[in-house]
């Protein structure tokens, strides 16, 4: 039933409401509209406050991360003073300061596929906000699965993309999805996450803003929303594209035979759940057990193979070897003593150790398991995170 706006309401949204394609009606959708937000990070806080600011009736976050001080570059929803809380809670008490006009619901837990139909079916527009694979894919296939609109950006050091997917057209079909766009994921390390590679800290900013445009553009029905078409954009050269997004007849879910009719294990399907032999042929080290042989007469050598802007955020003594740079300090890698290969979160050291056993013949190498971020972990918590 409509719930009429009150005059604070009416003050509040007045320049959507002189514009003419928008007015009252299109404000109106907006207050009855219930969008969910999967990830309140750097694409999720300015999308939140925007909406929020706009006027969305009802907001939804999922997030079951805690606030840390390496967030603050970019995740602009937060505060010092809020380090150590949680995400989702904290995002709520924020926008609901910027507009105590709009109900906002908490999900706090991780997106899984035993809970994302649930938690989608439950509102109209999905935005994500996610900056992995195996969620991407998760959240794609729910909205499929459950007719709903998917809002989608990523971004990735200086480079952006946005886009509408599984949107509701007027003739009652839906516009492609992701899988239309990239049918599997790439293989595992191929492409780095943003915390192996970065991102300059207003990227998600303008994604995560226009992300908030396209949810409006949806929900009221003014505009051309990106639907059948995928933005791009490099603010390194501040250069654009818009391609064009066709259905893919091989989509398991939309395409001319389609295989899949439910939500999978998506870490499985994303290549890191359990892998083949040979993707799990490295040995590895536990922090805490690195930490008792470094005490011993003879420990091993350390080598961290990041690259040295990281190495000056944070490290553990070791011998700083660039992944790029391994072939020509071999010399520096001794075969005849124990060697420890860490980076940040384990994955580049383990390809390092593959090349070095594969193509150099070496037998004496172990990966720290989870990289430095383990070791912040398990050893030495008042090591600076990044």
């Amino acid at each position: 039933m409509y719930n009429p706006f009150t005059k604070a309401e009416l003050e509040r949204y007045s320049r959507h409401l002189i514009i003419p394609e928008f007015n009252l009606e299109g404000q109106r959708k907006l207050k009855e509209a219930h969008v969910l937000v999967i990830g309140s990070g750097g694409l999720g806080s300015p999308m939140l406050m925007y909406l929020a600011a706009a006027g969305v009736g009802h907001i939804g976050i999922v997030d079951f991360d805690v606030i840390e001080d390496h967030n603050l570059q970019r995740q602009v929803l937060f505060g010092v003073d809020q380090v150590g809380a949680s995400k989702a809670h904290s995002a709520k008490e924020r926008i609901l300061q910027l507009n105590p006009h709009i109900e906002v619901t908490v999900h706090n837990t991780r997106i899984t596929s035993s809970n994302a139909l649930e938690l989608v079916e439950q509102y109209d527009v999905v935005a994500d906000g996610t900056d992995n694979f195996p969620t991407r894919y998760l959240v794609n296939d729910a909205c499929v699965l459950a007719g709903k609109t998917n809002v989608y950006a990523s971004i990735y050091r200086f480079e952006g993309q946005c886009s509408v997917f599984n949107h509701l057209r007027p003739d009652g079909s839906r516009g492609p999805n992701y899988r239309d766009l990239f049918p599997s994921p790439p293989p595992p390390g191929l492409v780095p996450s943003c915390s192996e590679g970065g991102v300059i800290g207003v990227l998600p900013g303008i994604l995560g803003s226009l992300q908030a445009l396209e949810v409006i553009k949806v929900i009221s029905g003014v505009g051309d929303v990106l639907d059948g078409r995928l933005f791009l954009f490099d603010a390194a050269t501040f250069g654009t594209r818009t391609l064009k997004v066709r259905p893919n007849p091989k989509n398991p879910l939309t395409g001319e035979d389609p295989t899949q009719t439910e939500l999978i294990d998506y870490e499985m399907f994303c290549g890191l759940g359990d892998q083949p032999k040979q993707e799990r042929s490295v040995r590895e080290i536990e922090p805490t057990a690195l930490a008792d042989r470094l005490r011993t007469e003879h420990p091993p050598l350390v080598i961290d193979v990041r690259e040295p802007y990281e190495y000056a955020i944070a490290h553990m003594d070791g011998v700083l070897i660039p992944v790029d740079s391994v072939p020509e300090r071999l010399g520096d890698i001794p075969r005849d003593h124990p060697v420890v290969v860490h980076c940040r979160s384990g994955i580049r050291s383990a390809r390092v150790i593959r090349l070095l056993e594969d193509e150099y013949g070496y037998e004496n190498l172990l990966n720290l398991r989870g990289g430095i971020l383990a070791w912040q972990e398990d050893v030495d918590p008042g090591l600076a995170r990044y």
